[in-house]
């Protein structure tokens, strides 16, 4: 089987992939695909991603929670916004959430225009998203949310631990895996100590919700994979 597996490093790359046969794992790792997954795995019904904050408002009389989060902050008047602590059972197990954030979002809307099939990445769901990518037959692109169309350390980080899992099972890789497996290869060992030079973890300890980033690089916590069906995301069925 010849599958070739590919690292888009920020979505104002992505009209360069061909996505209409491939997977595409969406990554924003602090904090939204890290708050997707989750929640996912502590039995939300389903994480409906929608691109601006004056759409959650279509949805407020559905009785769904209401999430919004810009620069990092939750949007006044909002439920919560990505933080992965407002995604415990306690909070959504049972219900269904309405999400917008700075860029996890905007990636999976662009994502879904043209792929296959969109699924959901973050460490802490690493082992179960990599063991099912290898039962696929579809090429695979890794595609990095990064910051305002900027690439980012942390995404970067986690497609290159995703590309270390996979290598034996694909075939083909291009450029943007190689630096993205080869950064992972100097993080490995520490990656909180590697994420200090993350710009957007200051920006997040800057508004005292450092904690946030020590959570979302916890490895291998969650068995969930969402998957986006129709406009929301719920928890993918495996063979």
């Amino acid at each position: 089987m010849s599958r070739k597996i590919e690292v888009c490093l920020t979505p104002a790359l992505l009209g360069l992939y061909d996505l209409k046969n491939s997977i595409v794992v969406v990554i924003d790792i602090l904090r939204a695909t890290s708050s997707m997954v989750y929640g996912i795995d502590n039995g939300a019904t389903a994480i409906i991603p929608v691109a601006q904050v004056e759409d959650c408002l279509a949805y407020a009389e559905h009785g769904y929670l209401l999430a919004a989060e810009r620069n990092g902050e939750v949007v006044a008047g909002y439920n919560f916004g990505n933080s992965p602590f407002s995604y415990s059972a306690e909070h959504v197990a049972g219900k269904t959430v309405v999400l917008t954030t700075t860029n996890g979002t905007k990636a999976l809307h662009m994502a879904r225009a043209t792929a296959q099939q969109v699924v959901i990445g973050s460490f802490l769901n690493l082992q179960a998203l990599c063991d099912w990518l290898k039962e696929q037959s579809q090429d695979v692109l890794l595609l990095c949310a990064g910051w305002k169309d900027s690439a980012n350390l942390e995404d970067t980080l986690f497609a290159g631990a995703v590309v270390k899992a996979l290598r034996s099972e694909f075939v083909a890789f291009d450029d943007s895996s190689v630096i993205a497996e080869d950064l992972y290869g100097l993080a490995q060992h520490d990656l909180g100590a590697y994420m200090n030079k993350s710009s957007h973890s200051h920006r997040l300890a800057a508004l005292n919700i450092g904690e946030d980033v020590k959570f979302c690089l916890q490895l291998n916590i969650c068995q969930a994979i969402p998957v986006l069906v129709g406009d929301a995301l719920v928890p993918l069925k495996k063979n």
